[in-house]
């Protein structure tokens, strides 16, 4: 693991860490507190980055409470650049599966991750990613968040998803909330539809997004505990 210590005084626990597996390199984001609790992989939407400002506030309110996370970019640098062009990448949810896999895998061998009971968060067509990584390593993965996510575009994989899952949606996005329930009757393991009223598909409105992070927080804390 390649690493250095990011010099951003807003976040000066992060890691900045380079995953490499198959031949490819992503840049990550990774932050262990101690004595961490497990370690959420973060999966971001379309178009977004290991930067999202929004996955990054949810991932210090998880860091404040004792778990460990690492946002990444499921795409090279070069292959981002096509796709800022052609959107060629960001709806290919076999590809971001793929990338999420490889990724779990990783944080299943590194020293500091290794032992840590692992969940998934993923946002927008990151949901998917994450509900598909999840099918397939049931074996790894203990609890998985959708943020205004597309778990339909996971669809095959549904009803294989082993682990305790939460998904979340504004009570304004309503095509959303319909997507998220034709979603969740396919899933076959303990889930829970959580419609936070008043916020919209980016969760932009006051005190939302910190609602989002205080139900995946305590879903995630209440799985690592093995409750």
């Amino acid at each position: 693991m390649q690493k250095k210590a990011m010099n951003n005084p807003t976040s000066p626990n992060y890691i900045d860490v380079s995953i490499a597996f198959e031949g490819l390199s992503l840049n990550g984001l990774l932050t262990v507190p101690e004595h961490a609790k497990g370690i959420v992989v973060f999966a971001h939407g379309s178009g977004s980055s290991r930067f999202s400002s929004r996955n990054r506030f949810v991932a210090e309110i998880l860091n404040g409470a004792g778990i460990a996370t690492l946002l990444f970019d499921l795409l090279t640098e070069e292959e981002e650049d096509i796709d800022q062009r052609t959107r060629e990448y960001r709806f290919d949810i076999d590809l971001l599966t793929d990338r999420l896999i490889g990724v779990i895998d990783w944080v299943s061998m590194e020293t500091a991750t290794a032992a840590l009971p692992l969940g998934l968060f993923g946002a927008s067509t990151g949901a998917a990613a994450a509900l598909g990584a999840a099918a397939s390593r049931a074996d790894k993965v203990d609890a998985v968040v959708s943020r205004g996510g597309r778990p339909d575009l996971a669809l095959p994989h549904l009803a294989k998803v082993k682990a305790p899952t939460l998904l979340i949606v504004g009570g304004d996005d309503n095509v959303v909330i319909e997507l998220n329930q034709q979603a969740a009757e396919q899933l076959q393991v303990e889930h829970r539809l959580d419609i936070i009223p008043g916020a919209t598909h980016l969760f932009e409105e006051a005190g939302k997004m910190e609602q989002v992070a205080n139900l995946a927080s305590n879903w995630f804390l209440h799985y690592f505990s093995g409750s």
